[in-house]
């Protein structure tokens, strides 16, 4: 599968450029050095491996596991991981955080992303150059930031939104290529409405510029990677995650206050907030665009 190959490549950068310096400062961590970056991507992995070996979300976790040294750790802790993956069907059952997919390829996904982002984090802990990041998995992540981190995590836990949510509501779009998310951002949580087939063909040009392999995103049960998985939001090429909205709004004439747009990595970048303010184009409500920013702070720590 396309999501493994990204996964272990980024693990792999991700111990390379933490060997250098694991005293370092994380910048987009506060209060963590390199040291503690490798030790969380470790457990996080750790902790997937416990859930779809026992079926189960642990009770008790992490482990103390201060005895080992943070790179012994994470390889000890991918190998664990990929073991896990291999036998397994990305379409076979598997305890998640997100109720909506309750399956192995959640993780795979989620392994992914978590892994990209990480491994930014230690490139620019340790002032080493950011690798680029496969313009289809930029897209799947930037994705996954915005349906299911935004928009299901606002309404799932709106305890850790409330200071950041607006009254009256507030409306972006993101874009990227033919690929857009309009974003809705109210008292109640955030809506996120896409446009599937569009996603779908940010992929399908990505495959077709990339090198011999396929371009990654969520995986399907035959191991076939998709630009997004399907969502709740029907069967229609829009799909509207986060309740509120309707499959059928279409991204066009909807009267966003602003819109962003940028390359798919500079995009996932500044939606993770691993970059500057100014890393995206937009127009329109500048003070939409930055309550956008603020709101995923409680989404992205």
């Amino acid at each position: 599968m396309r999501l493994l190959e990204c996964l272990a490549a980024d693990q792999a950068r991700l111990r390379q450029v933490a060997s250098a310096d694991l005293a370092a400062a994380v910048p987009s961590c506060p209060d963590w050095t390199v040291a503690d970056l490798v030790r969380h991507v470790a457990v996080v992995y750790l902790h997937k491996v416990e859930c779809m070996r026992t079926g189960r979300i642990p009770s008790a976790w992490p482990p103390d596991l201060s005895g080992e040294e943070p790179l012994a750790l994470l390889d000890r802790a991918g190998a664990a991981l990929r073991a896990e993956f291999d036998s397994r069907d990305s379409a076979a059952l598997a305890p998640t955080w997100y109720d909506p997919d309750q399956t192995v390829g959640f993780w795979l996904r989620r392994m992914a992303q978590e892994t990209v982002v990480h491994r930014v984090d230690a490139e620019l802990a340790t002032a080493q150059p950011v690798a680029e990041i496969p313009t289809d998995l930029a897209v799947d992540g930037i994705d996954e930031v915005l349906r299911i981190f935004l928009a299901y995590g606002s309404r799932r836990w709106p305890e850790d939104f409330t200071d950041v949510l607006p009254e009256p509501e507030v409306t972006v779009l993101a874009t990227t290529g033919p690929a857009g998310w309009l974003v809705r951002l109210g008292p109640d949580g955030a809506t996120v409405t896409t446009d599937r087939a569009a996603v779908r063909a940010g992929v399908a040009v990505a495959e077709r510029s990339a090198p011999p392999d396929p371009a990654p995103g969520p995986a399907t049960p035959s191991g076939r990677l998709l630009a997004a998985p399907p969502t709740s939001g029907g069967p229609g090429d829009n799909a509207s995650s986060g309740g509120g909205g309707s499959p059928d709004d279409g991204l066009a004439g909807a009267g966003a206050a602003a819109t962003i747009s940028a390359s798919p990595e500079r995009l996932l970048l500044w939606l993770w907030r691993r970059s500057a303010d100014d890393a995206v184009r937009w127009a329109g409500d500048r003070a939409a665009v930055e309550r956008l920013r603020l709101t995923l702070a409680p989404a992205t720590r």
